[in-house]
């Protein structure tokens, strides 16, 4: 990409080259998106082709106005420094422009490996796209002016970036230890299609699948046991009958953490997407509202103002209510925990409360939307790096997907796979959470450094 931006004769021409790249990175890449109207309802089903190409249009912007940027700047140096420091600085924009969507960040390339992603405990997977932008950019400094110089400095800066990542990789993993806790949660998944889970026929069998794989192996010595987002289908907290069902999957001095569509009166009728904590009595003793929602999906913005022949697409997208942002909650015999809902788990710095922070999180999703696709994997991925951003233990636990729990280092302790109907007993690391970099100065680090590379960029733009 930086090569055609460097070919470009004018500015327009290194926009619409960039335009056309990110089309092709956000179309196929968000492809799964358009998956979700093509699940249950007949209706929506046209809608397929405008979102692959929306998601192409809307985000490939974020590649042809850095693209576009960069291009003013004339000298080869410059306009590579330039256009890989401004990539991340659209890629950081896209975090929270229109609510945001952080996406497939350049930096989760890196996470086939865990050594290759601990960077991201500093400056964030922000910092790990820059420097796999200026890694596998590096090679267009000798390609336009191939000479001994310009080759040195490519292979220089291959080798010196791609050995810091490695070599802080290794050095920070070998002081994880494997040492265990005492508190041990059963995550459930039952891989119920998507076409079953809201099936007014399905529900009581759904339910009943939750409980008997919850109570497949003896529940003694299990602390929690953990079902995904809007597992239940009934309002647990009032419906007495379908209480006393989920009792049966909850351990003696334990309790069942669980999804649910929470239904509040404060100012008139409210519904929230939650996660409901109900102990051995079958008490709920606490929730938790899902706060960044995602929108098209469970509210419609300007719901009001849509014209009346796309009413039967508002009326068949819900509108939930929002929580009130991360929070840590304290139960009796249970380390301090926080939640995140399924989207939620994409939004970087912004998944634990930094005034009191938790020392695990609990993540239930549902990824039965998007069916066999590489949607549910990249979440997977998301998830992940939010673990070593934060230096926390999450507990994934996803009705239908890819469930896991992954360590503060980011390393899967274990995992069900997609469409992999089981449940997992898993002792949570004997070090759940401690404070990271990233932690403490969030995106400032990354965003300091992509500005520094911008100045000398400009400085260097006519030398």
């Amino acid at each position: 990409m930086i090569y055609l931006l460097h070919q470009s004769n004018t500015s327009k021409i290194a926009f619409t080259r960039g335009w056309c790249f990110g089309f092709a990175f956000f179309s196929f890449g968000l492809s799964w998106i358009g998956n979700a109207v093509l699940i249950d309802n007949t209706f929506l089903k046209w809608l397929y082709p405008l979102i692959f190409l929306a998601c192409g249009s809307f985000f490939g912007l974020f590649i042809a106005f850095p693209t576009w940027l960069a291009h003013r700047f004339k000298k080869t140096i410059a306009q590579y420094l330039a256009f890989c420091s401004l990539i991340v600085i659209f890629e950081w924009l896209r975090s929270f422009f229109l609510t945001g969507f952080p996406w497939n960040l350049w930096g989760t390339t890196l996470a086939f490996h865990d050594s290759l992603i601990q960077l991201s405990s500093v400056g964030g997977t922000y910092l790990l796209s820059l420097l796999v932008l200026l890694i596998c950019g590096a090679p267009f400094l000798w390609i336009i002016n191939p000479t001994p110089k310009n080759l040195f400095a490519s292979i220089c800066i291959i080798t010196c970036l791609s050995g810091f990542i490695t070599i802080f990789g290794f050095l920070r993993l070998s002081s994880e230890t494997n040492l265990s806790s005492s508190t041990i949660v059963r995550v459930v998944q039952p891989s119920i299609p998507q076409t079953f889970k809201w099936n007014t026929a399905s529900l009581e069998q759904n339910f009943d699948t939750y409980i008997k794989l919850s109570k497949q192996k003896p529940l003694d010595g299990i602390n929690a046991v953990i079902w995904g987002e809007t597992a239940s289908p009934f309002a647990l907290d009032v419906d007495e009958a379908h209480n006393f069902k989920a009792r049966y999957a909850i351990p003696a001095n334990g309790y069942l953490m669980t999804g649910i569509i929470r239904h509040h009166f404060k100012n008139g009728h409210q519904a929230s997407n939650s996660m409901m904590i109900f102990n051995d009595s079958g008490n709920p003793v606490a929730y938790y509202d899902k706060t960044h929602l995602v929108p098209f999906g469970e509210y419609i913005p300007l719901r009001h103002w849509l014209p009346d022949w796309l009413r039967p697409l508002a009326n068949t997208i819900g509108t939930f209510t929002p929580g009130n942002g991360p929070q840590t909650i304290s139960l009796p015999n249970l380390p301090k925990l926080g939640t995140i809902i399924c989207y939620e788990a994409i939004f970087p710095n912004k998944i634990i409360n930094p005034d009191n922070r938790p020392q695990w999180i609990i993540n239930p999703t549902n990824d039965g939307w998007y069916g066999d696709s590489f949607g549910p994997h990249q979440h997977f991925i998301a998830t992940k790096m939010r673990a070593v951003e934060d230096g926390i233990t999450i507990v994934r636990a996803a009705n239908n997907g890819i469930s896991a729990v992954f360590s503060p280092y980011g390393r899967t302790i274990a995992k069900l796979n997609l469409n992999e109907k089981s449940i997992i007993d898993v002792a949570l690391p004997a070090l759940m959470s401690f404070p990271t970099p990233y932690n403490q100065y969030g995106n400032n680090i990354i965003l300091l450094i992509s500005i520094l590379l911008l100045c000398i960029a400009f400085l260097s733009r006519h030398n």
